[in-house]
């Protein structure tokens, strides 16, 4: 009679009962399992393998024909009938099981849910630029984030001194650069306020070393004041000249998101518009223009009633691509549908000498707290706010890119070019953006 506790090795081939659990084996054996696992480990790691649960896994199955057994770890995924006298069996579930944990990471890059409670959030785009607890979103636009931002530039000067034994040309940049590590902790910067920083250094490495501190300071104040005055401001009165050269009377004019008021009523003032932007239609409906306001998903019902299409832009790319709100790449892209030509207004300060290929590349999410619905009118007003909570994850970009083929022309104020010769704009500008 075979000892109690220990399978019968059958005649004609390896035995194929259920491998006994831990308690069934005897403490020799116990013992002589634990002495293999050390050896096996030691082996391993002498020869320098890559992986040592392969070994162990190995020196965990005994011999065909010893009689003794293993017990295998928790959580492996093995049939419990399997054959043990197969050399391949072990290495197959240790495959079996790199694969799973493989596959696992692939999965953990689907939505987490439970915004609220995992911290995980939608993984995939933890690139983006997430929103910060004094980020409140206060100013909104290219232009006015870039002249905010050297307002406030403007002060930071007036307030330096320079310290001794130093000069306000090599020691204003030190000053400056926690101010824009800052501004690039509470929300992403954009391409028009890193041209201005960057004109602006190159202002402050200019300054003459000979010039009276103070006097140092106002010159650097002037210079961002004719920046803005010649690069955003009467960039953008030149830009609604040359719009109004493409809009004849009668005209039905589409627009998306909103431009700065002044721009928006002198350019469509003899025209019938539809606007998705609340502020735009608000100044439009004031002036007397007519205007009808369509929703997004609406605008396949009128596109085909439209003229010419005039939209904005965050900032424009080398290849021509447009970076804009959410939403420009679905009206560009249904306009060059029905062959209706699609104008990109853009100051050239908004240039960017780099290509991007899509909007998941580099993104910023929108604040939390955005109202999603206006009706109906008796629901109350929290209701109609999302916010993240355990089984929901709030996911709103606040830009797309546009490809420069479904772009007409890009109004600037040296000119109309089109898509494929945005990158004559240094040129055209002596290298100066």
């Amino acid at each position: 009679m075979p000892a109690p506790g220990l399978p019968v090795q059958p005649p004609n081939g390896p035995r194929t009962e259920t491998k006994p659990k831990q308690k069934e084996m005897t403490k020799a054996e116990r013992r002589e399992l634990q002495e293999r696992q050390r050896a096996a480990k030691q082996a391993a790691k002498a020869s320098g393998e890559a992986s040592g649960s392969s070994a162990k896994t190995a020196a965990k199955t005994a011999p065909q024909g010893s009689g003794s057994t293993s017990t295998p770890r928790r959580g492996t995924r093995q049939a419990e009938n399997a054959p043990r006298s197969a050399p391949a069996a072990p290495r197959a579930v240790v495959s079996a099981r790199t694969a799973g944990s493989v596959a696992g990471d692939s999965v953990a890059t689907a939505p987490t849910r439970g915004g609220g409670g995992g911290g995980g959030g939608l993984r995939i785009f933890s690139h983006f630029g997430l929103q910060k607890p004094f980020a409140q979103f206060k100013i909104t636009g290219a232009n006015a984030r870039c002249i905010a931002t050297l307002r406030a530039f403007q002060t930071v000067i007036q307030d330096y001194v320079t310290p001794p034994n130093n000069t306000l040309a090599r020691h204003l940049m030190t000053h400056i650069s926690p101010q824009i590590s800052h501004l690039v902790a509470a929300r992403p910067m954009s391409v028009t306020m890193g041209n201005a920083i960057r004109q602006l250094k190159l202002d402050i490495s200019g300054s003459d070393i000979d010039l009276p501190e103070q006097d140092a300071k106002n010159e650097l104040c002037l210079k961002i004041d004719n920046y803005i005055r010649d690069r955003i401001d009467a960039a953008g009165e030149v830009i609604v000249e040359k719009s109004v050269g493409k809009i004849k009377d009668g005209d039905v004019i589409l627009t998306y998101a909103s431009r700065r008021e002044g721009s928006s009523e002198s350019s469509f003032a003899k025209s019938q518009f539809l606007s998705a932007g609340k502020a735009t239609l608000r100044v439009l409906a004031e002036a007397g223009i007519p205007c009808t306001y369509v929703l997004l998903p609406s605008l396949g019902a009128i596109i085909t009633e439209v003229d010419t299409i005039f939209l904005g832009a965050h900032s424009i790319h080398a290849n021509g691509a447009v970076y804009s709100r959410a939403g420009t790449a679905l009206v560009a892209m249904l306009a060059k549908q029905h062959s209706v030509p699609v104008v990109v207004c853009c100051e050239t300060y908004k240039y960017s000498d780099g290509v991007q290929l899509d909007s998941f590349t580099k993104n910023e999410l929108a604040p939390l707290g955005e109202r999603f619905a206006n009706f109906p009118l008796t629901t109350p007003h929290d209701s109609l706010v999302l916010r993240n909570a355990p089984n929901l994850e709030v996911l709103n970009p606040l830009y797309d890119l546009t490809p420069p083929a479904n772009v007409t022309a890009v109004v600037t104020e040296v000119g109309i070019i089109p898509p494929d010769s945005i990158s004559a704009i240094p040129v055209a500008l002596g290298r100066l953006l």
